[in-house]
């Protein structure tokens, strides 16, 4: 029987009182060797620029930012420890929200095993961002309206409350990502601006919040002014049916953001599944997307030039290796 998410590994090679092996040793010596190849890099960088994954619990980044064998289990459990020592890594986005309430424990030992200087950025739930419910929260009601859809108490309750008790100063955008949906589900443009509205304003403003599209239809002149007047963000995405980060600077412009926030996802026009099918085990870069590289470049040189943060994150099932793909766009930045 698998363990729990929250249950600690049996043996954690991040623990500094181990005593490791020769090939462990050596191991150690070699991932210490590759970040202090980094560090120049990364020194070169804005303090306001942030790069980070989608999610860290990947074996395949063994010798890229871990530096023994484990599991995707125990990785998940304390494998931050290691991530954030990469220098390029001062972020990272936890994914599993979005289907369940983090434990309060498990955003408290995240806390724990990152520097003091660390931001998370957390996806809000998805019964707070669907109106209708999913086959995959539960397959018996799929389709049928849910009534939490923009809920503001139910909101901060499961997540924000949560959030702000356990992450403190290190809780970083939270995104709202607004997925796709069947025709006979969509809300019209007007109508989801006016929810969007309506929403954004109940929320606490101490919070930077950002809103992320997976449908074509709602970048609109209603959703830009709706951000505009709230103080949100727009998530700058890399997905398979929307434009790309570079052509949605001109629906939704830089200059209007308070912060700024890339994900690079999956390459547009692909499939989820496909793609990680393709890609693993994520140990390398396998479908090199330069124009999409350059893209992110040009927006990360605009957030400097105009000094606002910035946050950049990666998944594997954009290039193959999402350590990989943010060291390519790392180099590009300052070279």
């Amino acid at each position: 029987m698998p363990r729990p998410p929250s249950e600690p590994p049996q043996r954690s090679l991040f623990s500094p009182e181990l005593t490791l092996s020769v090939d462990e040793q050596r191991e150690r010596d070699a991932i210490e060797r590759r970040r202090e190849q980094w560090r120049p890099v990364a020194a070169k960088i804005t303090n306001n620029t942030r790069f980070g994954t989608s999610s860290w619990s990947f074996p395949g980044w063994r010798g890229i930012v871990y530096p023994h064998k484990r599991s995707a289990h125990d990785l998940a459990y304390d494998g931050l420890r290691e991530y954030s020592k990469h220098p390029l890594l001062r972020t990272v986005g936890i994914d599993r929200g979005y289907y369940a309430p983090i434990p309060r424990p498990d955003l408290a030992r995240y806390a724990e095993q990152t520097p003091d200087d660390f931001l998370f950025c957390t996806k809000a739930p998805e019964v707070i961002v669907s109106p209708i419910i999913t086959a995959h929260r539960d397959k018996r009601r799929a389709g049928e309206r849910n009534e939490d859809f923009l809920s503001v108490p139910r909101f901060a309750d499961e997540m924000l409350s949560p959030l702000l008790d356990e992450l403190g100063h290190k809780t970083g955008p939270v995104l709202l990502e607004f997925p796709p949906l069947p025709p006979e589900a969509r809300l019209r443009p007007a109508e989801f601006a006016e929810a969007l509205d309506d929403f954004l304003a109940e929320l606490p403003r101490e919070m930077p919040f950002a809103v992320e599209l997976r449908d074509r239809a709602l970048f609109t002149e209603e959703y830009r002014a709706v951000l505009s007047s709230r103080g949100v963000a727009h998530v700058y995405n890399y997905w398979s049916f929307v434009p790309s980060p570079g052509h949605q600077r001109a629906l939704v412009p830089l200059e209007e953001q308070p912060f700024i926030v890339t994900r690079l996802l999956l390459k547009p026009g692909t499939r989820y599944k496909a793609q990680r099918e393709a890609f693993a085990p994520f140990d390398r870069i396998v479908e090199e997307d330069r124009g999409m590289r350059l893209e992110v470049v040009d927006i990360l040189r605009e957030a400097e030039a105009r000094g606002v943060p910035a946050f950049v994150l990666v998944n594997n099932k954009a290039e193959g290796c999402s350590p990989a793909t943010i060291e390519a766009i790392a180099s590009e930045l300052t070279r």
